[in-house]
């Protein structure tokens, strides 16, 4: 697969895949492009050429995902792990919440993915993708 990644002072910027059809995921994408004040993230929707590569590169089906991935080089965070690691990178005060670590993953993972796949149900499915801000569309794949 072709590197997506955008070379930022020698080191790679970790890309969120996440589903632009998902008002929720969408949503937490914008909360990303407006809180990521050192433009640490890169998105790429899984519905997008990026995006899809990426999932299949990963083993995961772009077109029945059950889960958004932060991916560093070769190395990819799923469910809670992936949540976790944005805020993480967000800095201070989002990297508080880095705290739910100390949940083990047996326990955060199928809280992730019952809510991965309810989300169009719980928090509706738009009927176009999200398209960023001419602003934020730099940092979009």
């Amino acid at each position: 697969m072709e590197d997506f990644h955008s070379e930022t002072d020698g080191s790679q910027r970790p890309i969120i895949v996440f589903d632009a059809m998902c008002v929720l995921c969408s949503a937490n994408a914008q909360f990303v492009l407006n809180n990521d004040s050192r433009g640490h993230f890169l998105l790429a929707s899984m519905q997008g050429e990026v995006g899809s590569a990426i999932y299949r590169k990963f083993g995961i089906d772009p077109s029945q995902p059950d889960t958004m991935v932060v991916v560093t080089g070769e190395h990819v965070r799923r469910n809670s792990d992936a949540i976790l690691s944005i805020y993480e990178g967000l800095g201070w005060p989002w990297r508080m919440l880095s705290i739910f670590r100390i949940i083990p993953r047996a326990l955060r993972d199928p809280i992730y993915r019952f809510i991965a796949r309810n989300r169009y149900r719980i928090f509706g499915k738009r009927d176009a993708c999200w398209l960023p801000t001419p602003e934020q569309a730099k940092r979009v794949l």
